[in-house]
């Protein structure tokens, strides 16, 4: 099967599943890989829309607490609070902590700027969503909590790598096979919050 067709291949997967986007198999992937996804958690879904990967939440923490937000409107999954607005604004911070009231057990990130068609300024701005997820999340992560966010390979990598090596005990990368061949997306797995 070549590359086109088996990114095909997760497309119609994702719709004959019910899954919104086939992005909900890479979250599906990581959790396989990491086994981050338990049942009671707090957990923050940042970029969520159209929701594949609160989708997936939903399936394996219904006693939980989920919050979805973008700067896109969401329609609304069962169980999960969905808001819309930008994560790094001040009412936004306000509103997840009122949702949350403790700290939040595992924060995702699937999230990418948008394109522009320069695809080194592209990758910079989608690693400094990344680097703006640990830096949120040095503040409202559990000590024992996970963060997974997507990144793509480019300058900023080494820049990544040292913030969440100085931030967390332990660090991994991992590709899901459901990303596109051709792109440059990989993700961060975090664990541990090291003060």
């Amino acid at each position: 099967m070549d590359n086109k067709n088996y990114q095909d291949h997760f497309f119609f997967k994702a719709k004959t599943l019910g899954y919104r986007s086939r992005s909900a198999f890479k979250l599906i992937e990581l959790n396989d890989k990491f086994k981050f996804l338990k049942n009671g958690l707090n957990i923050l879904d940042v970029g969520s829309y159209p929701g594949g990967w609160c989708q997936v939440i939903q399936k394996k923490n219904n006693k939980g607490k989920t919050l979805g937000i973008d700067l896109k409107k969401t329609d609304q999954i069962k169980g999960i609070k969905l808001i819309e607005g930008d994560f790094l604004d001040t009412s936004s911070k306000k509103k997840i902590s009122e949702y949350f009231v403790t700290n939040i057990d595992l924060i995702l990130s699937d999230m990418a700027s948008n394109t522009t068609g320069n695809k080194s300024l592209d990758t910079m701005r989608t690693n400094q969503l990344c680097l703006d997820i640990l830096d949120f999340s040095n503040d409202k992560l559990s000590k024992n909590g996970v963060v997974v966010s997507k990144f793509f390979m480019g300058e900023e990598f080494n820049e990544i790598k040292l913030k969440a090596k100085k931030n967390f005990k332990k660090i991994n990368f991992f590709k899901p096979q459901s990303s596109r061949g051709e792109s440059r997306e990989s993700y961060i797995h975090c664990c541990g919050l090291s003060t």
